[in-house]
């Protein structure tokens, strides 16, 4: 049986709530597993919705400083969230589930050293964490629609490169007829990955 939490993370101008779905999927499968979807850190300017940080005037060689300087916004709602969990002192029982901005975040959660938590699943993301990056520290999944108009799949594949590099064990599973979205097969091999990380 698996135990745990896995605490959620969405994209550029959405909120918490569009990912709670996922946790009702999966909930039947994962009756041990406790679940989150917090809003992110900031308000989005141009949605009604939140974002872990500014796309405005992004460039690949301006994202990492942004992902470092959204570093503090997301630490402060991890800490929010295993505090009310009571999950503080257990991050081996913890695994993390981001998509597109929320899988950059996640990734880098881990990459950085910061949250050792017993796995990752990054969904239609990439690596832009500054380098260098830690050595492994949890087993990641990495999720991409090879027809996603918004991130290329070719960034979770180069990604893959460099965290298996850096000695990070990685699954990769590209899907040939997904966009930027979470598909039910993305759905299914998550759980199956929350359950094996947990149990």
């Amino acid at each position: 049986m698996a135990g745990g939490l896995a605490i959620l993370m969405h994209g550029f101008g959405s909120n918490g709530d569009d990912l709670a779905g996922l946790a009702a999927r999966w909930a039947p499968d994962l009756p041990d597993v406790r679940f989150s979807s917090p809003n992110a850190a900031e308000r989005s300017p141009h949605r009604a919705g939140y974002q872990w940080f500014a796309l405005e005037g992004i460039t690949d060689e301006t994202r990492p400083h942004r992902v470092a300087q959204a570093r503090a916004g997301f630490d402060r709602i991890m800490t929010r969230v295993l505090q009310q969990q009571q999950m503080t002192d257990q991050l081996d029982k913890v695994v993390l589930v981001g998509f597109s901005q929320g899988a950059i975040m996640v990734l880098d959660a881990v990459v950085s050293g910061r949250w050792p938590v017993a796995g990752v699943v990054a969904f239609s993301g990439r690596l832009a964490s500054p380098a260098p990056l830690q050595p492994a520290i949890a087993p990641l999944l990495l999720i991409h629609g090879m027809i996603d108009p918004v991130i290329p799949f070719s960034e979770s594949e180069k990604a893959a490169r460099q965290l298996r590099e850096a000695g990070y064990p990685v699954i990769t599973q590209f899907e040939p007829s997904t966009g930027h979205t979470i598909s039910a097969a993305g759905a299914r091999a998550t759980a199956g990955f929350i359950a094996e990380r947990l149990s």
